[in-house]
């Protein structure tokens, strides 16, 4: 994989207070092409966050997992793309609607920005195992309801899924080449799993087929990294053709 690539594969989960994430943000500038902004950060900065993230070059994801009745999710989708996202999540358990209406809400910021960001859908947590799913009612196997709200997710709009590496490749034969897979538990080997429970590598995970990794701790709670971050470089570069 050349380089380049790499780069714009890794996405960087940002998951702290706002001194520590500008910290990262200028030690990752020049190197990463990715952050992601999930609920810790944005629900104590709001949008001047993503804001700032795009000032210093970086596009972001805003990991929100949209999840209401359609017209707050419209509405959200609309405002958020206009705050600077390139990439958005919406539950895929929120129905058809709720899913069409995302998409509506990103079509309505591009006549103001001059495009829409790119929407993938939730489809079942990384830290949610097989009974996990049995416990809110869930019978179907993790792959199965995965496929399924993948399938439903397309069907409405959206750009692609959030999976784990494990249905990575099952959802890349699904959804077709051009879909969109963005994998979070992902963890260089070695790495302490947290609260995750389906993981890969991050190589296995792009060989499995995902467009995009998230990686969080292993980099953001290194000693260096910058150090961190580029090791996967090297490894998607080195392992994946």
């Amino acid at each position: 994989m050349l380089e380049t690539d790499a780069r714009d594969r890794i996405i960087v989960a940002i998951d702290c207070d706002r001194d520590r994430a500008i910290e990262l943000a200028d030690a990752l500038s020049g190197h990463a092409s990715w952050l992601k902004v999930g609920m810790t950060l944005f629900y104590a900065e709001g949008p001047s966050i993503v804001r700032e993230f795009n000032e210093r070059g970086f596009k972001v994801f805003l990991d929100l997992k949209f999840h209401d009745i359609p017209h707050q999710v419209r509405g959200a989708a609309r405002s958020a793309a206009l705050a600077g996202a390139d990439l958005l999540s919406v539950h895929g358990l929120g129905s058809g609607a709720m899913l069409a209406a995302c998409r509506e809400g990103a079509e309505a910021a591009a006549e103001v920005r001059g495009r829409r960001p790119n929407l993938v859908a939730i489809t079942v947590l990384t830290s949610m195992s097989q009974d996990s799913l049995t416990e809110i009612g869930v019978e179907s196997p993790v792959a199965e309801e995965a496929a399924r709200l993948a399938s439903l997710a397309q069907a409405n709009g959206i750009d692609g899924i959030v999976c784990s590496p494990m249905e990575a490749q099952g959802m890349r034969e699904l959804l077709g080449p051009d879909a969109l897979i963005v994998t979070p538990g992902v963890r260089p080997a070695g790495a302490e799993l947290g609260d995750q429970t389906r993981v890969a590598t991050p190589s296995q995970a792009i060989a499995r087929g995902a467009s995009h990794i998230v990686v969080g701790r292993p980099i953001t709670g290194a000693d260096d990294p910058v150090e961190a971050y580029e090791a996967i470089v090297a490894e998607l570069c080195e392992n994946v053709k």
